[in-house]
């Protein structure tokens, strides 16, 4: 099998990492791959290095005639069996390049929401009729297509980006106290997050402040939008202010979040599997988590962490109370949230999964 993937790997090590790897696999496994992506990527040393052939070339803009010619020219050189899109340019310039060719086109789609037959633009990406199969991140995104798409529903999966724990085996923890000057005894609350409407980070600063308990807790904020006047006042007028610190955008979130004993994501609504929560479970950190998404897939509800409903402060509050005030409840599910990631979330599932699904097509 002859496969092309077309994705941007300009982000942190960390957050290629899943999908990279999963590349890598495929090839591994005796798929034929080639990738285009930016050449100045971190990651293009290691898919050369694995025996997959980079061309350094990704789409700019999410529609360009000189993008579409480029992989349609790529397409009928390599007579591709698979066209693997990963992002919105890709896809664009992907579908209308694979328009006439033999080729099996598959999207990605990593979040909830934003596709309505109404809408247009939805034409251009996952309602194009030039498209084969969908590979949605979680269950929750498989199952907010199907009805939308025009494809069987056996086109349409559910592929679990893969991890494996040993990537989170030498991080050093973030020096909490020196940094923020928590005290080392002090219980760690993180919450890492852009801070756009729908993570319901207002919600989470004001079930924080509700929380009464005799032990000391923080609360660190982890992502990019924090240092606008309307997010300070909302952690300035907290009855907790003293104890919620803004760390704004982080390269080391890996760092910040193994320091911590209590990850919480409060989103209100369209999440593909949260990164910040697969983190979390990895270094053993009990997560809380919105019933959004696909982050409640992550977790076995008050086994390997707190599932909320979307939305409710006095739900988010006694789910934070629980594990602060019992460290045993709160080791004991970190611990198996660890275990669950490692046992179902894997490198080789995703492989297999994704492999079978380019087989199924391609013979059908």
């Amino acid at each position: 099998m002859k496969l092309l993937v077309i994705s941007s790997y300009t982000d942190t090590w960390n957050s290629v990492r899943p999908e990279a790897e999963m590349i890598i696999g495929l090839k591994h496994a005796g798929v034929d791959v080639t990738l285009m992506t930016q050449g100045d990527a971190e990651y293009v040393p290691r898919f050369r290095d694995q025996g997959v052939e980079v061309i350094d070339f990704h789409p700019r803009k999410k529609f360009s005639w000189s993008a579409i010619e480029r992989i349609r020219a790529e397409l009928k050189r390599g007579r591709y069996d698979v066209l693997y899109l990963f992002n919105n340019k890709a896809i664009t310039s992907g579908l209308l390049a694979a328009v006439g060719l033999p080729v099996k086109v598959v999207n990605y789609r990593g979040q909830t929401g934003n596709i309505y037959r109404h809408d247009p633009a939805s034409y251009l990406t996952h309602l194009n009729p030039r498209v084969d199969g969908i590979i949605g991140v979680a269950n929750a995104v498989r199952d907010d297509l199907r009805p939308r798409v025009f494809l069987p529903e056996e086109r349409v999966i559910t592929v679990y980006k893969g991890h494996d724990l040993a990537w989170y085996e030498n991080t050093q923890p973030a020096d909490l106290t020196q940094e923020f000057g928590i005290p080392a005894e002090a219980v760690k609350v993180i919450c890492v997050a852009n801070a756009r409407p729908r993570k319901g980070m207002p919600l989470l600063i004001e079930a924080f402040g509700q929380l009464q308990s005799a032990q000391e807790v923080h609360l660190i904020l982890v992502g990019g939008g924090m240092d606008a006047p309307e997010f300070q006042q909302l952690v300035s007028t907290s009855p907790a202010s003293q104890r919620i610190h803004v760390a704004g955008f982080r390269k080391d979130v890996p760092q910040l979040v193994s320091a911590c004993d209590i990850s919480v994501l409060p989103s209100l609504k369209r999440e593909g599997l949260p990164k910040t929560v697969i983190e979390a479970m990895a270094y053993g950190v009990a997560p809380i988590v919105s019933d959004t998404g696909g982050s409640a897939e992550l977790v076995e509800p008050d086994v390997s962490g707190i599932v909320v409903e979307p939305g409710k402060a006095e739900q988010l509050t006694a789910a934070m109370q629980r594990l602060v005030d019992d460290a045993d409840s709160r080791q004991k599910m970190g611990a198996a949230a660890r275990v669950r990631l490692g046992e179902l979330f894997t490198v080789d599932r995703a492989v297999a999964d994704t492999h079978a699904f380019f087989i199924r097509l391609t013979q059908s």
